[in-house]
């Protein structure tokens, strides 16, 4: 009698299941703690010293509207010393959105495609396209809530400048671009652009600089053509409703004026479309914010096996 005996087949082994999501969070944070602790407590630092300012500013404009004689020395200290402050932090958060792209966002996955480490990290069981989707969305999320939250300290801070006599609207390019909604949208828009480039040079310095000349590129197309065209202007005829008395935060952005006959003529956007502006702004630099991230994922897909 004989005894037939098959091979023994093996086993099929189960996939692993995929890592969890919230894994994500702790490798996030430990690659990019440097970011996600240098960000914050560099913005906090400004909001911190913007409020103590802030209040010195606050007090000066107050005693200087309720003097009503001899008020020569209280006009030259806000209108020279505390005006020169404020300008001067006016034009350095305007860097804020590029510089936090530059530095936060370019070093995002360019640093682990510059040391070699990419090499181990995308072998993992989180797999690389949902490490990239993963690490672009929490630290995007995390650097557009503070740049809103500094915005509004920043907002605070400058109001008083936006009074008569200083030349400023909340229209003016370098007011709108430093409110909550348009500051964020920029910041976001910035971060994108640094985690493209990164990706698309793997080199974080060439990204760096790729990112400034993008993002400044960028704020210069949207002041000169696209945001004076998100809504439809006004045109009005004859004595303009606005005046002729100095600037304020009320006043609207005159686009231009010319006269027809004996008919003077003007063209310009009324204050009261400020939000739908932002929103606007807002909306698109979201949208292709969006995109560039989208961009990056398609680029580690195809780009970084």
């Amino acid at each position: 009698m004989t005894a037939l005996s098959l091979a023994a087949q093996p086993a099929k082994e189960a996939a692993p299941p995929p890592v969890p999501w919230r894994n994500m969070l702790w490798v996030t944070w430990r690659q990019h703690r440097a970011t996600l602790t240098s960000v914050p407590a560099v913005l906090g630092a400004l909001a911190v010293f913007l409020w103590i300012a802030g209040l010195w500013v606050h007090h000066n404009y107050g005693v200087l509207m309720a003097c009503r004689s001899a008020c020569g020395n209280l006009n030259i200290t806000f209108n020279h010393s505390d005006w020169t402050m404020g300008n001067t932090l006016d034009i350095l958060v305007q860097l804020v959105p590029a510089l936090i792209g530059a530095f936060a966002g370019c070093s995002l996955l360019a640093r682990d495609l510059e040391t070699g480490t990419y090499r181990y990290a995308w072998t993992q069981g989180f797999g690389r396209v949902r490490w990239t989707i993963a690490k672009l969305a929490i630290v995007a999320v995390t650097v557009t809530v503070l740049a809103a939250a500094f915005s509004l300290v920043f907002t605070w801070f400058f109001t008083p400048f936006l009074a008569p006599d200083q030349d400023l609207t909340v229209l003016s390019g370098t007011v709108f671009n430093t409110r909550p909604v348009s500051f964020a949208a920029w910041t976001l828009v910035a971060f994108s652009v640094g985690a493209l480039a990164g990706m698309f040079f793997r080199r974080t310095v060439p990204a760096m600089a790729v990112t400034l000349g993008v993002y400044t590129g960028l704020q210069i197309v949207t002041w000169l053509f696209l945001r004076k065209n998100y809504l439809p202007p006004v045109v009005t005829s004859g004595q303009a409703p606005f005046g002729s008395g100095a600037m304020n935060a009320n006043m609207p952005w005159v686009l231009n004026t010319w006269t027809s006959g004996h008919t003077s003529y003007a063209r310009y956007i009324p204050v009261s479309r400020f939000w739908p502006m932002q929103f606007i702004e807002g909306g698109w630099l979201l949208v292709l914010s969006v995109l560039l991230m989208a961009a990056t994922v398609w680029l580690v897909r195809r780009r970084a096996a």
